[in-house]
């Protein structure tokens, strides 16, 4: 379980105002020195994350944050930073000082979580201290200092992010036992080194989960590989990029589609996506695309991103579309600018915040789409690349 990856994991929030103790709470609920801790208001100046093994949940992500009253023009800024946090929180928790009752701050706070349908608990800490105010119903009393209280918090926590829905998969309803799928993973100047990108040892990985058969080959092979397996082919899987020169080598009675469109429909952005698509077909001279990726790797020659994709919508369109990026954690709040926003598969994001991504572009009018359907779209295939998934269109 430690091995799951951090998009893969339940990511809690903890907020609350300056000296209201969040960080001392963090570090007795993991049993870890986890975030530094003073009497000093504001030492946490930036959200500190943590990956680890936190039972009776199980993999988390521990998210610490600065005060929500942090002061002047650098704090605000970390405020704002704060408020990016919630967009991948699956629950929080509000820490207050138990000695005062919840202020204006706090509660607006509350609010702003069940604006977001965020799961929340109300700590009140300190309670170990002269003065402390007896909690609310519905609020944990808890001492960061002597421990009582955390136990309650981690089994409270364990409640508000349990779910009854069936696990997700990247293959479910796709694949079976038995079955062989060929993977595409183009090893060119933008490729790691020594390693596949994080989509792909995904899928090889929940192939191997099923007793799936995984083929592994490259584009020059491909050909080669799929005779040599003749009709024992179940489906194929590529890199968005390498689309054009896949689909003529796979015959049409094969299914086809990519590690991108995938991860749409296990991020919860596929039906959107798929609709976003078609404002490649619409951009004029002058319209900003916005091309979003969830992680911060080094860009190397021929990226995907900032340059792969804006030749090919040059191309495809026949106009002068002006182009923005943004990597990790940043994602623009205003979208008025953009025509479109693409996106990358998220594999480094969780699906809260893929959602809350996806939620805002809808909510500004804006199309939003990921690579692998854009890819799709403008080589001519995307309904080729979708036939597998008609049922959910």
């Amino acid at each position: 379980m430690n091995n799951v990856v951090s998009a893969e994991r339940v990511h809690i929030g903890f907020f609350g105002l300056r000296n209201a103790g969040k960080s001392s709470v963090v570090n007795a609920l993991t049993g870890q020195e986890l975030a530094v801790v003073s009497d000093v208001k504001g030492t946490t100046t930036d959200p500190v994350q943590k990956a680890m093994e936190l039972l009776p949940l199980g993999p988390v992500v521990i998210i610490d944050t600065p005060g929500i009253d942090d002061e002047g023009e650098l704090g605000l800024l970390r405020v704002q930073k704060t408020k990016q946090i919630l967009r991948k929180t699956d629950a929080a928790v509000l820490v207050s000082d138990a000695r005062m009752p919840l202020g204006e701050e706090e509660t607006a706070l509350c609010r702003l979580f069940e604006q977001m349908g965020l799961p929340y608990v109300i700590v009140r800490n300190k309670i170990d201290l002269d003065g402390a105010i007896a909690p609310n119903t519905g609020e944990l009393a808890v001492s960061a200092k002597t421990g009582e209280g955390i136990e309650d918090l981690k089994e409270t926590l364990a409640r508000l992010v349990k779910s009854d829905a069936p696990e997700k998969t990247l293959l479910q309803d796709l694949v079976g036992e038995g079955d062989t799928v060929v993977l595409v993973t183009p090893i060119d100047g933008s490729a790691p080194k020594g390693r596949l990108i994080l989509p792909q040892q995904q899928t090889v990985r929940e192939l191997l989960d099923r007793k799936a058969v995984a083929v592994v080959t490259q584009v020059e092979t491909l050909s080669a590989t799929l005779d040599t397996l003749g009709a024992a082919t179940k489906l194929v899987i590529t890199d968005s990029q390498a689309f054009a020169q896949v689909s003529p080598l796979v015959p049409d009675a094969i299914p086809l589609t990519s590690f991108s469109i995938l991860f749409a429909r296990y991020k919860g952005n596929f039906a959107s996506a798929v609709k976003g698509a078609a404002m490649l077909d619409r951009l004029q001279d002058g319209d900003k695309v916005l091309i979003s990726e969830g992680c911060t790797h080094h860009r190397q020659c021929g990226d995907i991103g900032t340059v792969k994709l804006p030749r090919l919508i040059r191309r495809h369109t026949g106009k002068d579309v002006l182009f923005s990026f943004t990597s990790g954690g940043d994602f623009p709040e205003d979208l008025q600018d953009y025509a479109l926003v693409i996106h990358c598969g998220g594999c480094m994001l969780n699906e809260r915040e893929m959602r809350s991504r996806m939620r805002s572009a809808r909510e500004q009018e804006i199309p939003m789409t990921n690579y692998g359907m854009a890819i799709a779209h403008m080589n001519g295939i995307l309904h080729r690349s979708l036939s597998l998934f008609s049922s959910e269109l």
